[in-house]
């Protein structure tokens, strides 16, 4: 091969995977856009058993197209704390067989021989896809288009790659030079390090199985490159798990711990089989003759099924390492007091999607914090009771947090890659995020006429105190009907919300009236009626922030 020829295979190599990367970035950000909602519903059923949770693992992989995806989603999921680590680590179990359908569809695309190509047929989905992207107006169908476009690109990424390596093969000096690294330990390291490099198993196997097609490696080469795939593929979770919870750092480890035992159970079968003088080649070559791409592709399913069946009966003993590994600190309930955001981080931001839907539970959280704050405050002023103003005080610290962080979270998303829907609903929920804010500013302010109450040794009347608390229940109402016609954005409970917040105006004014007559009757002295009209008035104005997060349905329901 002349300079000129090198590099040409070289850009073409560099081009080819660029396309393959492409490909499965846009096929797996469209997959889970139109399944995202379905997502959680069915990591939700993990708790029945260890084998549905590695069943849910495979299903997700399979539908997102990606086993990172689905680990980073996990350790989302462990940290919001709605996952246990026994959950976790039977879903990663299962995104590991999930991640092998890639490699048996690589494979299925490299047959065809001289007939017409099923690579070519694949492809040829890619311009399907990007006319249905041009034309089609309706959002699902454009989701749609975009699977389509994804998965024919893929095969267009590896056609073009297959093209490259055909010319390598076709050199002797290259072909010698890679027939060098035979030594098992030092190709896992390359799979490793090359895995880790593209951040994609599906990647680096898909390479691996159009090198060994275009002869430029070996079966038995390729077979160890897979194996370090396995392990490279780690690196997305480890770096997740990294700015977490301790639970996370754990489902992180699980992860890695899963794969290097499954390196380790097959590096020492292949050391058992060269010494009965054969090796997984000459195996695979005789359960599947004379095809290379599909021997390569069965292997990393066997691979990881057998490394599942092996490592599934000790799950638990797993969790109890991992967390001896890394233990809990002394002084962990404190450190969990920490204000911090619960269902969200940065690299939830890899799977832009499930983050809208995780960023709408934050701000339900919120929702309920904030609630929650207006309940306290209202016991403090009826009854001077201050036991429980450090939650109050937690509360409101977290409130804060919120809306700083979660705000900076959501311009982040806001850059991602998303649909029309999501990308309106995320603009709405800045907005939310304030109300719900003020909300908390409101609930501060009633304690802090509370404390004007208690200094001037005063307390409000029963008649009073009685208004306050049926003015309380029916925020708790509103808030009820908010948080199902935000939850589920529906537009009847959106509708009751009106009807109460309406009630609450009448309330207030009606409280306001009786505050008069009160004053007249000498019932009440003007220092307590003041605080009675302000407290009201921050009633009436957490209701109208209630139905600003309420209304927000409407702009994309």
């Amino acid at each position: 091969m002349n300079a000129v020829t090198i590099a040409t295979s070289v850009l073409t190599l560099v081009a080819g995977v660029g396309v393959f990367l492409i490909a499965c970035t846009m096929l797996s950000a469209n997959l889970e856009s139109l399944g995202s909602g379905k997502l959680k519903k069915l990591f939700a059923k993990t708790s029945k058993s260890k084998l549905l949770g590695v069943g849910v693992g495979t299903a997700a992989t399979v539908a997102i197209q990606s086993s990172s995806a689905t680990t980073v989603m996990v350790i989302g999921f462990v940290n919001a704390g709605i996952m246990t680590l026994a959950q976790a680590a039977t879903v990663i179990f299962g995104a590991n067989i999930g991640t092998t359908i890639t490699g048996q569809l690589v494979a299925l695309g490299l047959t065809g021989g001289s007939s017409l190509s099923v690579s070519v047929v694949f492809a040829a989905l890619a311009g399907v896809g990007a006319f249905t992207l041009a034309f089609a107006k309706n959002e699902r169908i454009r989701q749609v288009g975009g699977i389509l476009a994804g998965f024919g690109m893929l095969f267009v990424g590896l056609s073009v790659m297959s093209g490259a390596m055909k010319h390598f093969s076709d050199s002797d000096s290259v072909k010698n030079f890679l027939a060098a690294f035979r030594n098992p330990f030092l190709l896992v390291l390359i799979g490793t390090v090359l895995t880790a490099v593209v951040q994609s198993s599906s990647v680096m196997t898909s390479m691996t199985i159009t090198m060994v097609v275009t002869g430029l490696i070996s079966l038995n080469q390729g077979i160890y490159i897979t194996m370090g795939s396995n392990v490279g593929t780690c690196i997305t979770a480890l770096i997740a798990g990294l700015t977490s919870t301790k639970n996370a750092k754990r489902t992180a480890l699980i992860h890695l711990i899963f794969n290097v035992s499954g390196v380790v159970l097959f590096m020492l079968t292949g050391l058992f089989l060269r010494m009965g003088g054969i090796n997984f080649e000459y195996v695979l070559g005789k359960i599947f003759p004379h095809v290379p791409q599909m021997q390569l592709a069965m292997f990393h399913t066997v691979f990881n099924v057998v490394t599942v069946l092996a490592v599934l009966p000790l799950t638990n003993l797993l969790v109890k390492l991992v967390t001896k590994i890394i233990p809990d600190k002394k002084n962990a309930t404190a450190e969990s007091d920490e204000p911090r955001l619960h269902f969200v981080d940065e690299y939830m931001l890899k799977t832009p999607p499930l983050a809208v839907q995780q960023t709408k539970n934050e701000i339900m959280r919120m929702a309920s914090l904030s609630m929650e704050n207006v309940n306290l405050a209202c016991n403090v002023i009826c009854n001077l009771d201050y036991e429980k103003t450090d939650v109050f005080r937690a509360n409101e610290i977290q409130l804060n947090y919120y809306h700083k962080e979660l705000v900076k979270f959501i311009v982040k998303l806001l850059k991602c890659e998303l649909n029309e829907k999501d990308r309106i609903y995320l603009s709405t929920a800045i907005r939310s995020i304030t109300d719900l804010e003020r909300v908390g500013d409101y609930a501060e302010n009633i304690i802090e006429y509370a404390d004007k109450l208690k200094e001037a040794e005063k307390t409000f009347s029963v008649d009073a105190v009685a208004e306050i608390n049926g003015l309380k229940e029916l925020l708790n109402s509103l808030y009820e009907k908010t948080e199902s016609a935000y939850k589920n954005c529906d537009r009847k409970m959106l509708k009751r919300a009106y009807e109460i917040e309406e009630r609450v105006d009448a309330v207030t004014a009606e409280m306001g009236e009786s505050h008069i007559k009160r004053l007249s009757d000498g019932v009440c002295t003007p220092e307590v009626g003041a605080q009675y009209l302000a407290l009201s008035i921050n009633m009436e104005r957490i209701a109208d922030h209630y139905i600003n997060v309420a209304k927000t349905i409407k702009a994309y329901s």
